[in-house]
């Protein structure tokens, strides 16, 4: 059924609003999809505060043109979404990434997205897929910091040892 001049108005003034406020947005190819498969998804996407929204590739384009998003809309064929999200700039791309390689590169792609305010390609939204979650990060930030730590308190141990 063919959209009212208001209803893609709304529509470009909510993907506008979602380039501009989203910590990143993911350009996702699906084809072949089934409901089931896309309902899992949307609902895994949702419980890591990702949203995941399908609306015409031309007001995807005009939109990010409107938001000023810098760079070229990478090229969108066939049935295109967007996911983003506004807590953790990895997630979309993470969360999209997981179900590619549950789905398969044919099902379900990344073609490009919007990160940092500048488009990116399908490589470099994929290379943001690999970076682990702020949680992990946080955590092998604190490793690093430890690490001389018990470094020192094993060598000391060691000298002890050998002197008693």
């Amino acid at each position: 059924m063919a959209k009212t001049r208001q209803q893609k108005t709304e529509i470009l003034d909510k993907l506008t609003s979602i380039f501009k406020d989203s910590a990143s947005t993911v350009f996702v190819h699906f084809k072949g999809l089934g409901v089931s498969d896309e309902t899992a998804m949307r609902r895994k996407l949702e419980g890591d505060n990702v949203n995941y929204f399908v609306a015409k590739k031309t007001l995807m384009r005009k939109a990010a043109e409107a938001a000023g998003i810098s760079g070229d809309v990478p090229e969108l064929e066939g049935e295109v979404a967007i996911a983003y999200g506004a807590d953790d700039p990895t997630a979309p791309a993470r969360g999209v990434y997981s179900f590619t390689k549950e789905y398969g590169a044919e099902r379900l792609a990344i073609v490009g997205g919007v990160y940092e305010g500048g488009m990116l390609d399908a490589t470099g939204m994929q290379e943001i897929a690999t970076i682990p979650p702020l949680d992990v990060l946080r955590g092998m930030f604190a490793n690093v910091i430890n690490s001389p730590i018990q470094r020192i308190a094993i060598a000391l141990g060691q000298v002890a040892e050998q002197k008693a």
